[in-house]
């Protein structure tokens, strides 16, 4: 049996994480091999996306960053009852990096990113004090690393010093039921889904676009994620969090979407738009080239004017974009990042 702990989880606020936890989750219900146990936290006890489920009632209910820390801290300080949920499993899996509760049976940590290393001002001192404190001895102490793209994998070997004999490379999946083109026209807008965190680099974004309506005064900037934004500029609009349905319908109405990231471990949005035959202009930075490869006009989001000047060579020639975008999209499943995951899970069973 494989158990897989999410006590970490808090819905809503993980951004691309939660996405990945829930997506493998359904794709192992579907087509995974092994039998599975997923350990919840009382904050999401309708998380395990249909597979077997226990939820840890001894572990503490937490939302805000300072009842996480605390519930961490009793976790990891008194876990037994917590490892009683997960007695059986041969390998035990924690995809969102923190091995909580640690067990003496094999583990598998997911890597998302090394963005508290590679961007340290992005971050408080105090959580890059606790990344360093709980998130590095997790990682060396798994018998596996999950990292989610090459340029992962490459970091974690530079800046931990990992044995890349410990690393697999498992990419992230595109839910083509549910993202593809719909027969609606393109609408004067470019779309940007993202919470309000500072690599995602709005600020240059809104110069840029200021820039973009110059040319066409017609065209709207349209954020989602969490904000707020009590200034925006003339163009510009926010809907805050939008489900998936509302999201997807953008991405089929957009006349593109620009994604100007700082830092992405993988980056799924740019791959969704593709998959609605969205044309993308995306930053050059990190993994990301990796994963758009040449499907997306690619820009250095330092540059204001070059991200400018991206938005509107897509939106000149939105065909060819949207065409290499869906060759791309088409390369990633969930159902593959369920199979390699579970080639690593047989490797210690």
């Amino acid at each position: 049996m494989v158990g897989i702990s999410l006590l970490t989880l808090v819905p809503g606020e993980l951004g691309g994480s939660e996405t990945y936890v829930r997506e493998l989750l359904r794709a192992l219900g579907r087509s995974g091999t092994h039998d599975y146990r997923v350990l919840l936290p009382p904050v999401a006890p309708d998380a395990a996306e249909g597979l077997p489920a226990v939820v840890a009632s001894e572990y503490r209910e937490a939302r805000t960053i300072p009842e996480r820390l605390v519930a961490m801290g009793a976790g990891a300080a008194r876990p037994a009852p917590l490892r009683a949920h997960l007695e059986g499993a041969g390998v035990v899996h924690y995809p969102l990096t923190l091995r909580i509760p640690r067990v003496p049976a094999p583990s598998v940590v997911t890597l998302h990113d090394l963005q508290h290393l590679d961007l340290p001002a992005m971050f408080p001192r105090s959580e890059r004090l606790f990344r360093r404190a709980a998130w590095h001895p997790s990682i060396r102490g798994a018998d596996r690393v999950i990292v989610i793209s090459d340029f992962v994998r490459r970091r974690a070997v530079e800046l931990l010093g990992l044995d890349e004999r410990r690393l697999r490379v498992v990419p992230l999946g595109i839910d083509h039921a549910r993202l593809a083109p719909a027969d609606v026209p393109r609408e004067p807008f470019v779309v940007y889904p993202a919470k309000r965190w500072p690599h995602k680099n709005h600020a240059r974004l809104f110069e840029a676009f200021a820039l973009v309506r110059r040319e066409r005064p017609e065209m709207r900037l349209v954020l989602t994620g969490g904000g707020p934004y009590p200034d925006l500029p003339d163009g510009i609009e926010w809907r805050g969090r939008v489900d998936d349905q509302e999201l997807t319908s953008l991405l089929q109405r957009a006349s593109a979407l620009v994604f100007p990231s700082l830092y992405e471990g993988f980056g799924l949005p740019p791959l969704e738009a593709m998959a609605c035959g969205c044309p993308v202009a995306c930053s050059n930075a990190a993994a990301l080239p990796e994963v758009v490869g040449d499907a997306a006009r690619l820009f250095d989001p330092y540059d204001v004017g070059e991200i400018a000047a991206a938005i509107g060579d897509v939106l000149d020639d939105p065909g060819e974009w949207a065409s290499r975008g869906l060759v791309r999209a088409g390369g990633y499943s969930w159902e593959a990042t369920a199979r390699q995951t579970d080639a690593v899970y047989a490797e210690l069973l």
